[in-house]
C-alpha cells in the first residue's frame, strides 16, 4: 500500500503482503492471490494508521535491493509463434489474459489468444489445428499442442469469441471431437470444459467457462451432464464449478456477435433457465454449490439452486443484472427470497453493489465459508459432502426436501416465477427498453458508458450496505425492517 505522491507509485510504502505465484493465467491470479494479498496489506495499513506508525519515505538508493524499474509491456512482448516451446507460448498466453492477448498467426491472419491449456497426447506440426472441441482448437507447438478457448482477429472492433466461432468456415476441414469427459467418456483427451466424478456415493459435477460467460451450447450441455449424473447411483451432486470463475450468466459476446442478437438473447437465457429449473427440481440427490471463484448476474442464481451453498472466503458476489440493462430471469424471484427474503432480494439486485462472503453469509445467502486456497477448499467441500450423504437421517433429509418443493409449488409454481420475468426479459431484448443494446455493446468493446442511469452514482455505498448488513465491535447484527 503506497501512499501517493508526485511521482507515481514512489511515495511511502505503509504496507506490503506476499503471496506464491502459482502457473495460471494473469486474471486468476488477480482475482484470487492479489486479491486476498491487497486486502491483507490494506488492514495493516489502517492499523498503522491507528497507532500513528507513519512510514518512512523508501529512498531511491534502496531501491537497489528491493527491486527494479521495469518498462511498461507492450502488445509485441507477447507475440508468439507456434515453433516455440509449449510453456513458452502458455507463459505469455497467460500474462496477456484479458487484454491485450497473446498474438500469433494462425490459418494466414494474426488473432489474439486466449484461455490456453495444455494438451498432453495429441501432436501435429506446428500450427496445425489438430482438433476441435466444443468450440475450443487444439494447435500443435513445437514439442506438444495447446487447447485455445478464445480467439480475437487483430483487427479494428473485433471482439473475443469461441475458438471455433472466431474461425467459422475456415475450420470445415478440421476433426470434431464431441462428448464430454463424463467417467471415462473421452477421458484420454487432456482438458474438458465440463468434466464429472465420483467418490463414496457424491458425484463431482466440474464447470470451467473461460470468464465465467455461459453460451446456449453450454448451459445445454451442462443441463445434460447433470442429467446424466442424477442417472448415476449417488446419493449427492456437487456442482464445483471451475477454480477461477464460478459463473458470470448468459454470454454477452456471443449475443454482440450474433445476427440477430435479441434472438441469441432470448434462447441464452432460456438455456440458462433450463439448466437452473433442471438443478431445483432434483428430488434424487441433495445438491450442493461450491464456489471457488467469483459469481455474478445469472451465475449467482445457478449457485443458489442447490440444497447447500459453500463459498470459498474472498470471492465476491454481484448478483445483478441492472447495471446492463436487464431486470433479470434464471428464477432469481424465486431462488433469492426463498433465502433472504423478498426486501432483501430486491435490495441485493437493484442496488448493483458487490458482495463479499463475509455478507453472505450473515444474510444466509450462503451456508458457509471455507478457506482456501482451492486445493483446501475442495477438500473441505469433499469431506463435508460425504459426511451428510453418510448421515443415519438423510432419508429423513432428503423427504424433508421434496416437502419444501412441493409446497413451494403448490404457494407458486416455478413456470409462474419464470413466465413473469422472461415477460420482462423480453421486453429488454425486444424493445430494448433498459438500454441492453448499448450497456452490452460499451460492455463487449470494454467502453466507459455514461454513468447516468446506471444506478451506481446516486447510491451512497455506505448507507446502502448498512440497511442489509451492519456490524460493530460491540452491537449485535441489527438489519433493517
Amino acid at each position: 500500500i503506497i501512499q501517493a505522491a508526485e511521482k507515481m507509485d514512489a511515495g511511502p510504502v505503509w504496507a506490503s503482503a506476499c503471496f506464491q505465484m502459482r502457473k495460471c493465467s494473469k486474471s486468476a491470479l488477480y482475482r484470487h492471490e492479489v486479491t486476498q494479498a491487497g486486502i491483507q496489506a490494506l488492514l495493516q495499513a489502517v492499523q498503522h494508521f491507528e497507532k500513528n506508525d507513519f512510514p518512512n519515505k523508501v529512498e531511491s538508493s534502496s531501491l537497489a535491493y528491493t527491486g527494479k524499474w521495469r518498462r511498461r509491456t507492450i502488445e509485441n512482448d507477447f507475440k508468439f509463434s507456434w515453433n516455440e516451446p509449449t510453456a513458452t507460448i502458455l507463459k505469455k498466453i497467460n500474462a496477456a489474459d484479458s487484454y491485450p492477448g497473446a498474438i500469433t498467426n494462425i490459418l494466414d491472419e494474426e488473432y489474439a489468444c486466449f484461455g490456453g491449456v495444455e494438451e498432453k497426447v495429441m501432436k501435429g506440426s506446428p500450427g496445425d489445428i489438430l482438433a476441435i472441441h466444443n468450440e475450443s482448437l487444439c494447435i500443435a507447438t513445437s514439442d506438444g499442442a495447446l487447447w485455445i478457448q478464445c480467439l480475437q482477429n487483430n483487427i479494428v472492433n473485433s471482439i473475443k469469441l469461441p475458438s471455433s466461432l472466431a474461425l467459422g468456415e475456415k475450420l470445415k476441414d478440421v476433426k470434431e471431437i464431441s462428448g464430454e469427459n463424463f467417467i471415462e467418456d473421452n477421458a484420454a483427451l487432456s482438458w474438458h470444459d465440463i468434466r464429472y466424478e465420483e467418490s463414496n456415493e457424491v458425484g463431482y459435477l466440474y464447470f470451467n467457462f473461460y470468464n465465467g460467460a455461459m453460451s446456449t451450447s453450454q448451459c445445454n450441455r451442462l443441463r445434460e451432464t447433470f442429467i446424466s449424473a442424477k442417472a448415476r447411483p449417488t446419493k449427492g451432486i456437487v456442482m464445483m464449478g471451475g477454480e477461477d470463475i464460478w459463473s458470470n450468466g448468459i454470454h454477452l459476446n456471443l449475443i454482440e456477435a450474433a445476427e440477430n442478437p435479441a434472438k441469441a438473447s432470448w434462447e441464452n437465457i432460456n438455456a440458462m433457465n433450463d439448466l437452473i429449473r433442471e438443478i431445483i427440481c432434483t428430488d434424487s440427490h441433495y445438491t450442493i454449490s461450491a464456489i471457488q471463484g467469483n459469481a455474478g448476474a445469472g451465475g449467482v442464481a445457478l449457485a443458489l439452486a442447490a440444497d447447500k451453498i459453500l463459498a470459498m472466503k474472498g470471492i465476491v458476489f454481484n448478483p445483478h443484472t441492472r447495471n446492463m440493462g436487464l431486470y433479470g430471469s434464471e428464477y432469481w424471484t424465486y431462488l433469492f427470497p426463498r433465502r433472504i427474503g423478498t426486501q432483501r432480494a430486491q435490495q441485493f439486485t437493484e442496488q448493483c453493489l458487490p458482495w463479499g462472503t463475509d455478507i453472505a453469509l450473515e444474510v444466509k445467502l450462503i451456508d458457509d465459508c471455507l478457506e482456501g486456497p482451492c486445493e483446501i477448499f475442495c477438500q473441505k467441500v469433499r469431506r463435508i459432502a460425504e459426511e451428510l450423504t453418510q448421515l443415519s437421517y438423510f432419508p429423513q433429509l432428503m423427504n424433508a426436501k421434496r416437502f419444501k418443493r412441493n409446497r413451494d409449488e403448490r404457494y407458486k409454481p416455478l413456470q409462474q416465477y419464470r413466465d413473469e420475468e422472461m415477460v420482462q426479459m423480453h421486453l429488454n431484448f425486444y424493445e430494448d427498453n433498459m438500454g441492453f443494446d448499448y450497456k452490452r455493446y460499451c460492455f463487449v468493446h470494454k467502453l466507459n458508458p455514461d454513468s447516468e442511469n446506471t444506478g451506481i452514482s446516486e447510491i451512497d455505498l455506505f448507507s446502502e450496505r448498512r440497511k442489509i448488513w451492519r456490524r460493530r465491535k460491540y452491537d449485535k447484527l441489527y438489519y433493517e425492517v
